[in-house]
C-alpha cells in the first residue's frame, strides 16, 4: 500500500505503471511451476530474494524518499527462516533431494535473470537507469558488478538452504 501511495504521490497511476511487468511475472511463474512442496519453498525463498536484491539495486538510482521506502519494503521480516528450516530438514531426512533442489534453484535464477533482461530491453527508461552513468555514458562495468552482486546473493541464499549454487 505504501508503494502504491508513493506512485500516486509521484503522479503515476499504479495499475498503469505496473502493467508492463505483469506479463514477464506471469511468464516467470509459468516457466517455474514447482512440482512439489519443497520446490515451492525454494521458489518462494529464492524468487523473493532475487526480486528484493534487484529492487535494492534499483533503489540506488532513485530519489532519497523513494529509495528509503523501497529499502524498508525490502527488509526481511523473518519469513525466509521458515523455508530455510523446512528445506534443511528435508535434506537431513533425505540427502538425495539436495541435488534436485540445487538444480531447481539454478533454474529459478536463470529464468529470473532472463525475464529481467526482457523487461529491461523493452523499457528504455529502465535500460537507461541500469546502464546510464552519471555523465550519461553507458556503464556496462556497473551492470556487470550489479549482476555479480545479484549472483553472489543468490549463492548465499542457496548455501543457507544447504544447497550448492
Amino acid at each position: 500500500m505504501r508503494l502504491r501511495s508513493r506512485l500516486v504521490e509521484l503522479g503515476a497511476d499504479p495499475a498503469e505503471a505496473m502493467a508492463p511487468f505483469r506479463a514477464p511475472l506471469e511468464q516467470f511463474h509459468a516457466m517455474t511451476a514447482p512440482s512439489d512442496w519443497l520446490e515451492g519453498l525454494v521458489k518462494a525463498y529464492v524468487g523473493d530474494g532475487i526480486a528484493m536484491d534487484f529492487y535494492r539495486e534499483i533503489a540506488a538510482f532513485l530519489d532519497p524518499q523513494t529509495r528509503e521506502l523501497v529499502l524498508e519494503v525490502c527488509e526481511d521480516l523473518g519469513q525466509s527462516a521458515f523455508a530455510v528450516d523446512r528445506v534443511r530438514a528435508a535434506i537431513a531426512e533425505d540427502p538425495r533431494v539436495a541435488g534436485r533442489l540445487a538444480l531447481w534453484g539454478r533454474r529459478l535464477v536463470g529464468e529470473a535473470l532472463s525475464q529481467a533482461q526482457h523487461v529491461a530491453a523493452e523499457r528504455d527508461a529502465l535500460s537507461d537507469l541500469l546502464v546510464g552513468g552519471a555523465d550519461g555514458q553507458v556503464d556496462l562495468a556497473g551492470v556487470g558488478r550489479m549482476l555479480n552482486r545479484l549472483t553472489d546473493e543468490h549463492s548465499r541464499r542457496m548455501q543457507a538452504l544447504g544447497l550448492s549454487a
